[in-house]
């Protein structure tokens, strides 16, 4: 990924809510990886995800923004939602591009996406001209897409951790506050989220 251009790897996703293994990953990743920058990308609607459990767009990307606090290297990006829902990546990757042309984009995902990769919008083009780092996830093997060029596992932790297994904790009344960045626990019980 060498080419002058500053590196950029883009962590989409719904952050619903941001956790521990999100910032692990996140973390693993601008620091061992050749990347220069993280952006998360804060998904106001995935198009393969139900939109019934999202708290509200903004708020998941204030939590997102109080997870990474000063952190360098790492910012948040609400581009998504200025872009006509639900949200294609394809679509986010080309509007990018036109707007940093001195910046060089990748793809952060798990394994798990790479897994479902084929029901995404254009992949074939995303595949042919983006860097894809895949991290790996529980209970997620290897891929065919694995072996493409333009496909890097990078060899961070594995997490068991999930955005909708913590829902379902704090719903049942369960203290969270170590699977969440202290500031994201704190707006979570402030705001009453999750909670009904």
């Amino acid at each position: 990924m060498s080419t002058g251009r500053r590196q950029i790897g883009l962590y989409f996703g719904s952050f619903n809510p941001p956790h521990i293994g999100h910032m692990a990953i996140a973390g693993y990743i601008l620091e061992f990886g050749s990347i220069d920058e993280l952006w998360f990308v804060v998904s106001p609607q995935n198009p393969l995800k139900d939109k019934a459990s999202l708290v509200h767009a903004r708020t998941r990307l204030e939590m997102v923004r109080l997870a990474i606090g000063k952190f360098p290297g790492m910012r948040t990006s609400d581009i998504e939602f200025y872009l006509p829902q639900p949200s294609f990546t394809i679509n986010t990757l080309v509007h990018l591009e036109e707007k940093f042309p001195d910046y060089q984009f990748c793809l952060i995902m798990g394994m798990d996406n790479l897994q479902s990769f084929r029901k995404w919008k254009a992949w074939e083009t995303i595949l042919s001209n983006y860097k894809m780092l895949v991290y790996p996830r529980p209970g997620y093997e290897g891929h065919e897409l694995v072996s493409d060029s333009n496909v890097e596992i990078v060899q961070a932790p594995l997490m068991e951790i999930s955005s909708s297994f913590i829902r379902k904790s704090l719903k049942a009344g369960k203290n969270m506050q170590f699977f969440l960045p202290r500031e994201v626990s704190a707006m979570i019980e402030a705001e009453g989220l999750y909670i009904d």
